[in-house]
């Protein structure tokens, strides 16, 4: 690992470790969950880059939802920016512009979260709920 790369993920975990204490638990978990959605999700193409989804969708318990956008309304942000330092340092290539977006929903099966991924290829973050939905794929915590 490189000295530049070790600093980002140094910088990385003190930020999450920040957040943790913050904000409690849930942060760190929907850090995660979007990794594995991420890292799961990966394919290599044949020219031998490894593609991922660029559209992940987050949906959040209403007290969770409520929580994160009462201490900082910049989760969206947060969890896009975690994303994208993730699959850099394991050299991925997006499908298409990256977008997180993040929605409340009364319909969250573990009452915390759900993450999903899909393949737009011409998405922003303020359109994405507007955009031809992906085939959501993924579990959730």
């Amino acid at each position: 690992m490189g000295a530049i790369s070790a600093l980002e993920k140094t910088l990385e975990n003190r930020m999450e470790a920040l957040w943790a204490r913050a904000f409690g638990k849930e942060p760190v978990e929907l850090l995660d969950a979007l990794r594995t959605e991420c890292d799961s999700k990966a394919v290599v193409s044949p020219a031998g880059r490894v593609m991922v989804p660029n559209a992940y969708d987050v949906a959040l318990a209403g007290a969770v939802h409520d929580e994160l956008a009462r201490r900082d309304g910049r989760v969206g942000q947060v969890l896009t920016d975690s994303l994208a330092r993730h699959a850099e340092r394991r050299g991925y290539e997006w499908a298409g512009p990256l977008a997180v977006h993040v929605a409340r929903s009364e319909d969250v099966p573990n009452g915390r979260y759900r993450v999903a991924s899909g393949v737009l290829p011409h998405v922003s973050a303020d359109g994405f709920p507007h955009a031809e939905q992906p085939r959501l794929t993924g579990g959730g915590s």
